[in-house]
């Protein structure tokens, strides 16, 4: 019999806490038989003795060699980059490149030569900001000799303040961000707006993730009377509540349960929450690792009745003591814990020991230092694999919340490492990772044969498709469907329409009056401002009962839980929404007054128009059916562009990036 926090436990042969009482193991209708069957004075006995025989009852086994022998609880390990000259036709462009065409090598196969400039451009625009390149942007690339042009490109793109629109975008996914509460009343949280602002300037300032990650988790702490450190906490508190919920207790055991999970999800890539009703199944993480974890946050989650989530707000002295919660349930407290990190990840000898404040203490500052230690192997590779998912489509590691046992291997574990090595050697600077990344032959290689393709790259496409057919091992470059709000944005961005006003309260544009008669009373107020209604979409009112129309056929997540990647679906619903919508009709006719006011002949319109949508001019074949079509028709020249315009939104060509 083994003994934790001077109560007597029994030894287990799997990491974390056991329970051996067979009460435990009853299906809850046997127990629902009992509670009909026996009286409540009787019950409450039974389950006094059975809360204490459990408690009594515990072990939690120490890590050991084989826990931590999964890959990712392994050290960071110092790579040397492979020699570039093996790369025989000078394809390489910086370190990145070396790893991947060594593995290309192995496995018999050649990388792609770089795609078109008009393709770059239009890859490179979407990937950074979200939003299209104009014609006049696309022609200025084209036409620029100069060696390092690409480069240039990349800097401009970079250093646009609509690039922390679009990242914060992928962000705010991880943070499952609503301004709402969700649940039957989804009550607005008046000032959630302002974590979505910070979170799009700490990208356009390029904050170090290591600061990033700080502020998120104790900028009260690290920063006392600090509105902006304050707000960046409301990422702990970002989830679904329900504030009108009768038990408080029950209330605040939900909330920090899910804090809790959120944080080893997105800052460890581990499922922790996994664990807050019993051990880990696969993954060395004990119910005790859990509440010791959730208990650095419990001294800063304070609850009022009938009042939403907003930002932390420690109480100090915190005098309660943390308990595990036997099976999950907040009504079974069992050993009292000490807060602490996941064991499995930290380093052999490591303790958690917080340094203590005039008003804080130090629980979450402590957290944070140990989260980007160089001892900690999982929070860089984790954002070094998100940051590529959203480059490449899919991350090195394809599930890039579960980096434990029940993950994927990473398909470049030498590069993933070299990465994020280089990350914190870069002082965690995120857009020296997107410089480096985009810059790589590797991002810039095409995923498209062209039709003057040589035999030989003819053949090495074909094993590309044969041995890569998702092009996992990046012998080409993968194309990405474009979210509903890019698609949205863009096209509003071709329309001339869009309004990049930043920051806020988010707007609300109308909806479609069939959705409209679905709603509740004042569940969607339109914004009086018309021209707001334009806005980017990451300013657009985001309600966790209510997406808008184009994001939800587009998969937007529900803000509901942490989403790392989003699905991409194929459904008539999305067709018919970009055909049919009152949206693609008004801006398609944007386009086809600007178009129709600005060009004088007919084929100038047309070429315009693809131009605008597409950042191409039409083929010649393409060309010869719009013209055909314009000559059949009985329709007026507005109306006519207004149908072309219609067409290319719905095109393929649009939503996808090459």
């Amino acid at each position: 019999m083994n003994s934790y926090k001077g109560q007597p436990f029994e030894h287990d042969s799997r990491s974390g806490l056991k329970r051996v009482s067979e009460w435990s193991i009853l299906p809850a209708k046997l127990i629902a038989f009992y509670l009909t069957a026996f009286s409540l004075s009787l019950i409450g006995g039974m389950s006094a003795v059975r809360s204490e025989n459990e408690t009594r009852h515990y072990s939690e086994t120490p890590i050991d060699e084989f826990d931590r022998d999964h890959w990712s609880f392994q050290p960071l390990r110092q790579i040397e980059v492979p020699d570039q000259s093996s790369a025989g036709f000078g394809w390489c462009r910086n370190e990145i490149d070396a790893f991947v065409f060594r593995e290309l090598q192995t496995r018999g196969l050649r990388p792609q030569r770089e795609a078109s400039h008009r393709t770059l451009i239009r890859r490179l625009s979407f990937d950074l900001t979200g939003l299209p390149p104009t014609p006049q942007e696309i022609e200025a690339f084209l036409s620029d000799t100069r060696v390092d042009a690409y480069d240039h490109l990349v800097e401009r793109l970079l250093m646009s303040p609509r690039y922390g629109e679009r990242w914060a975008q992928h962000w705010l996914d991880l943070a499952r961000f609503a301004e709402t509460d969700g649940f039957e009343h989804d009550k607005i949280r008046p000032d959630a707006w302002k974590y979505r602002d910070w979170v799009i300037a700490a990208f356009n300032e390029d904050l170090p993730y290591d600061d990033f990650i700080a502020r998120q988790l104790a900028g009260d702490e690290l920063f006392p009377g600090d509105e902006s450190a304050l707000t960046a906490t409301r990422f702990c508190l970002s989830g679904p509540d329900m504030p009108d919920i009768n038990s408080l207790d029950e209330r605040r055991h939900t909330v920090l349960n899910e804090l809790t999970s959120t944080v080893g999800e997105v800052f460890l890539g581990l499922q922790i929450g996994c664990a807050q009703c019993h051990d880990h199944k696969y993954d060395a993480i004990s119910q005790a690792d859990f509440y010791r974890f959730r208990a650095i946050f419990e001294p800063a989650v304070t609850l009022r009745k009938n009042e939403s989530l907003a930002t932390l707000d420690e109480t100090f002295p915190y005098q309660k003591p943390s308990h595990l919660m036997l099976r999950g349930d907040f009504r079974r407290p069992g050993p009292e814990l000490s807060p602490g990190v996941i064991r499995v990840v930290a380093k052999d000898g490591f303790q958690f020991a917080p340094q203590k404040k005039a008003e804080s203490a130090g629980l979450r500052t402590a957290l944070a230092q140990w989260l980007v230690s160089r001892d900690n192997p999982l929070t860089s590779r984790v954002i070094v694999n998100r940051v590529w998912q959203h480059h490449f489509g899919a991350g090195l590691v394809d599930s890039p919340s579960e980096f434990g046992v029940m993950g994927s291997d990473p398909s470049h574990p030498d590069l993933l490492d070299w990465l994020s090595l280089r990350l914190m050697d870069d002082g965690w600077s995120l857009r020296r990772l997107h410089r480096l990344i985009v810059t790589s032959a590797t991002y810039r290689q095409r995923s498209r044969l062209p039709e003057t393709a040589s035999v030989e790259e003819k053949s090495a496409w074909k094993l590309s498709l044969e041995k890569d057919p998702q092009a996992k091992f990046l012998s080409r470059y993968p194309r990405w469907r474009l979210e509903g709000e890019a698609i949205r944005d863009a096209m509003l961005a071709v329309s001339g329409e869009l309004n990049l006003t930043t920051g806020g309260v988010g707007v609300r544009p109308p909806l479609p009056s069939e959705l409209v008669g679905t709603l509740l009373k004042n569940q969607w107020q339109v914004t009086k401002d018309e021209s707001a209604h334009n806005r980017r979409s990451i300013y657009v009112f985001a309600r966790r009962n209510l997406r808008y129309p184009i994001f939800e056929v587009f998969d937007r997540p529900s803000a509901n839980s942490s989403c790392p990647a989003r699905g991409s679906s194929t459904t008539a619903l999305q067709s018919l929404h970009l055909l049919n919508s009152e949206f693609s009709l008004q801006t398609s006719r944007s386009v086809a007054a600007t178009v129709l006011r600005n060009h004088p002949t007919e084929e100038s319109r047309i070429d315009a128009i693809f131009q605008l949508s597409l950042g191409r001019p039409p083929s010649d074949a393409e060309l010869s059916d719009v013209q055909k079509f314009f000559a059949a028709s009985p329709l007026t020249s507005a109306e006519r562009l207004t149908h072309l315009c219609l067409s290319l939104f719905n095109c393929n060509e649009f939503i996808t990036i090459d």
